[in-house]
């Protein structure tokens, strides 16, 4: 099948040549013609065209949608599903025409043009023969001038279509480096959460790395390198988030040995759309990548021992910092946060196991609305410790891995139930009791919950009773 058939078998293509019918400056352009040289499916169509506005108005309503423009400073209207299964883009047409549109992008594979009224493609860059040859190639040496976020997009690229960036995209890139920090935040966020979403996350961070990009975009990061642990760890703290991200993505493959009957309701979770057009998987694996920044500024070695006392408090201020420079939303920040405040608490409860139901309250009641998440992340953590120490140990893991999905378990009837629900009101407590609102009235409350979850009160009359007898006991 030749290209633009694959690009007529598109609905969208089909739509958006019905909508415009008789425009003749109208390109189908980018993404969408090489996801149909890949034989991909055209699930987002790229549109270069005379009028974006009238252009992406007309497509909405051939699809019955709505548009909006997206970017002033691009000329750029957008027409999206409302279930967000696609997108339309009309960005107005740059230069004189096609060919000078095509010699402004960025990289020879999204330089191809095909007429949206079907004809031959131009490709004046050799973009579909760089394809063939799995290569990823600038298209001239002021592509990351014209637009640095084109250094964060090229690693993201050739991760995610299995190609090798060209030696002199690779040197382009390089003297570049020190502008991949300049675009918007959200915009660095973008190409960050496409990268770590993607088919091969760890080799996008690689990319990052050889193009000398992280250290501008993520200095972070770069702080863990030569950062030496203890026995439990037998990589430096670096190495060590690389193979705890690589772990959660074994985790999230095989749901059924680390979620066991409850993996098809894990695989559900993560699937959930969470904040800034991220899934709950991805933002699992920022997670994995973030949960340990705090180490280098905790690190303190006494008597041979090395420790990182307080890394999950500090490691959630530096996520904070992180999220506020990418613009990130507060729910998606609150969410890294908790994610590294919190990859500690799993592991200390170990020795306690099996626990009452007491512990597991306290447990979901810290992290929620994160427990599920952060118990998969404490279990990537603990597949990346193959150190010496004994908490690397074979029935240490094993151990973790149990308690892991008791209360990946626990996590979910709570997200599905929600607490249990007050045998009284607070008001109807103090009243019973004699008390003033305030801090007392509060911890009783939480108290009665804490009992209620562990089956220690079922009924109003046991509640009330229960509150007196802490009110009265020494250590109330």
């Amino acid at each position: 099948m030749s290209l633009g058939d694959r690009l007529a078998a598109s609905p969208l293509v089909a739509a958006a040549r019905r909508a415009l019918a008789g425009e003749e400056r109208a390109w189908v352009v980018g993404g969408a013609v090489r996801d149909a040289a890949l034989g991909r499916e055209v699930a987002d169509l790229d549109l270069a065209v005379a009028d974006p506005a009238t252009a992406a108005r007309a497509i909405a309503t051939e699809l019955g949608e709505h548009a909006f423009e997206l970017s002033a400073e691009f000329g750029t209207w957008r027409v999206v599903a409302r279930e967000r299964g696609w997108q339309v883009d009309a960005t107005a047409l740059r230069g004189d025409g096609i060919e000078a549109d095509l010699a402004g992008r960025d990289f020879t594979i999204g330089a191809v043009a095909a007429p949206l009224a079907g004809g031959e493609a131009i490709d004046p860059f050799g973009g579909l023969a760089d394809l063939e040859r799995r290569l990823l190639r600038a298209v001239g040496e002021g592509s990351f001038a014209a637009d640095p976020l084109r250094l964060l997009r090229a690693p993201r690229l050739a991760a995610e279509l299995g190609l090798e960036i060209d030696p002199g995209t690779i040197s382009l890139a390089r003297a570049a480096a020190s502008r991949a920090a300049d675009p918007a935040g959200e915009r660095q966020l973008t190409e960050l959460r496409l990268l770590l979403g993607g088919p091969e996350p760890l080799r996008g961070l690689a990319l990052l790395d050889e193009l000398e990009l992280t250290a501008v975009v993520m200095p972070e990061l770069e702080t863990l390198h030569g950062v030496q642990q203890g026995p439990n760890h037998h990589l430096d703290v670096h190495g060590h988030t690389l193979a705890v991200l690589e772990h959660t993505l074994e985790v999230e493959d095989d749901l059924d040995r680390f979620a066991g009957e409850r993996a098809a309701e894990v695989a559900e979770l993560l699937a959930e759309p969470l904040a800034d057009e991220m899934t709950r998987r991805t933002a699992l694996r920022f997670g994995a990548l973030l949960h340990d920044i705090g180490k280098p500024a905790t690190r303190a070695e006494r008597d041979g021992f090395v420790g990182f006392r307080g890394h999950d408090l500090v490691g959630a201020e530096i996520v904070g910092e992180i999220c506020s420079r990418l613009r990130a939303s507060r729910r998606l920040t609150q969410h890294l946060q908790a994610l590294t405040l919190h990859h500690l608490r799993l592991g200390f409860l170990i020795p306690e196991a099996p626990l009452s139901p007491r512990r597991v309250h306290e447990y979901l009641r810290a992290t929620e609305p994160a427990s599920a998440d952060v118990t998969l992340l404490t279990v990537a953590d603990r597949l990346s410790a193959r150190g010496a120490g004994p908490l690397a140990s074979p029935g240490m893991v094993e151990a973790h891995l149990a308690l892991a999905r008791q209360m990946i378990a626990a996590a979910l009837d709570w997200r599905r139930d929600g607490p249990p629900k007050p045998l009284l009101r607070g008001d109807e407590l103090a009243a019973e009791l004699g008390l003033e609102e305030g801090p007392e009235l509060g911890k009783l409350l939480s108290e009665l919950e804490a009992a209620q979850y562990a089956g220690e009160v079922s009924d109003r009359a046991g509640a009330v009773n229960h509150a007196r007898q802490i009110r009265s006991s020494p250590y109330g």
